[in-house]
């Protein structure tokens, strides 16, 4: 069932699912049963989110040598401590890269709510510029929101790095 359910969502853009949660979600509720538009979107966000991670997680525990797993059995532990003392925290090392870039990725892509008409950075900034005071201030909207997305991308990036110099073995 997760692998159906990761290469299902994966193979569908994020879009798609944005408007199916928008639109199509609510025709199968009960009558008088409505969900805020907001929740339905973080819905989609999030299990869109979580098919990309899973294939990160997936790859880095794929990256373990199975020389990891004998060694644990050699020293008698269970398939539990295993896993949470020695397969996890190499994989999650290993995946770490893809689920920084993963994470940006996605923090990029929640400009798309915007299409299903819930507010964002990016609307906001439209907004702005209608009002009179504010118009002829375009460019100077787009370069701010643009710098906006660049601090955090690369902050994010940084703390990626950081946390890989941190994590890297002697």
């Amino acid at each position: 069932m997760c692998v159906g359910y990761v290469e299902l969502v994966r193979g569908v853009p994020l879009v798609s699912l944005l408007f199916m949660a928008s639109f199509v979600f609510p025709l199968f509720l009960p009558r008088g049963m409505e969900i805020d538009k907001l929740l339905r979107a973080q819905l989609a966000l999030i299990l869109f989110s979580a098919a990309y991670i899973a294939e990160a997680v997936r790859g880095g525990l794929q990256s373990v040598h199975i020389s990891q797993y004998e060694g644990a059995a050699a020293l008698g532990l269970g398939y539990w401590r295993t896993q949470m003392l020695i397969i996890l925290p190499q994989a999650l090392r290993n995946a770490l890269p893809t689920l920084v870039n993963t994470s940006i990725s996605i923090f990029k892509s929640t400009s798309l709510v915007l299409v299903v008409g819930i507010f964002d950075l990016i609307s906001a900034g439209k907004a702005a510029i209608v009002d009179p005071a504010w118009q002829g201030f375009g460019l100077e909207m787009f370069l701010i929101i643009s710098f906006i997305y660049f601090v955090f991308c690369f902050f994010m990036s940084r703390y990626s790095q950081y946390l890989e110099r941190r994590t890297r073995s002697s």
